[in-house]
């Protein structure tokens, strides 16, 4: 691995020992957009990019509540576009991100879209949080499922980021937004998550505007149980299936 900066902001190229030089998993991280960093993640991310077979960078975006809404937004896309400007194909790259990594993700994507910027191959979201104004029906029916998450918390951390009337700003939570014309989707999230009907929201609006997406509701699991990978036999299968899903995606984009 290898400490860098990219776009002006730390950064960290993980390289598993045999890799193509040309495709790349570009991974944001999570922590509710204001915690999480290149020593929280990289673990992780080291897996992923072993089990993809591909190298990952792993960027430190802007964190509130310093840096709101929308600067993670603004460098996550300045990341990507810095990748391009260096000259990775955008078919040759895969974004994948947890959590608020998962949101920010998608909120790149409808950036990118919108300006006309290449999109990459494929995105991977695990158990993103894609809705914080919190209007999800697993909200209420998960609430005595969900070991990490209560209801009432959820406005609370999303203050540190945005303002109340950004709430449902497509950027902040892009299950309000027009989720046309991206690149396929791989989602996995916990069957015990109040943030489900994130991820089920966000599957169906983009199948129904024409979209692939696959979508996968593991039983018993909760948010980012892939983190879990070096103590559960789910996190690992998880994390395989993530691989797997990078290895294919990259292969169609380099046809």
């Amino acid at each position: 691995s290898r400490s860098d900066r990219v776009n002006a902001l730390p950064a960290l190229w993980l390289r598993p020992k045999r890799h193509p030089d040309d495709k790349l998993l570009l991974y944001l991280h999570g922590g509710a957009y204001i915690m999480g960093s290149i020593r929280t993640h990289r673990q992780f991310v080291s897996y992923l990019a072993r089990a993809a077979g591909v190298r990952a960078l792993l960027p430190e975006y802007r964190l509130a509540p310093e840096h709101k809404f929308p600067a993670a937004v603004h460098d996550a896309v300045g990341i990507y576009r810095t990748l391009l400007a260096d000259g990775f194909a955008a078919r040759n790259i895969v974004v994948a991100g947890d959590s608020a990594g998962g949101g920010l993700t998608m909120a790149a994507l409808i950036s990118l879209r919108d300006a006309g910027d290449p999109l990459p191959a494929a995105a991977c979201l695990l158990s993103p949080w894609l809705d914080l104004a919190a209007t999800g029906e697993s909200m209420s029916t998960h609430a005595h499922r969900d070991p990490w998450f209560k209801p009432r918390d959820m406005p609370l951390v999303a203050d540190y980021y945005c303002s109340k009337d950004q709430r449902r700003n497509p950027l902040v939570s892009p299950v309000y937004g027009d989720l046309s014309g991206l690149p396929p989707l791989y989602i996995q999230v916990g069957a015990d998550e109040i943030l489900l009907s994130d991820s089920t929201r966000a599957a169906e609006k983009v199948r129904a505007s024409g979209g692939e997406v696959d979508i996968e509701i593991w039983p018993g699991m909760w948010h980012v149980f892939q983190a879990f990978v070096h103590l559960m036999p789910e996190a690992r299968a998880a994390t395989r299936k993530i691989g797997a899903y990078i290895r294919q995606a990259l292969r169609a984009g380099s046809t």
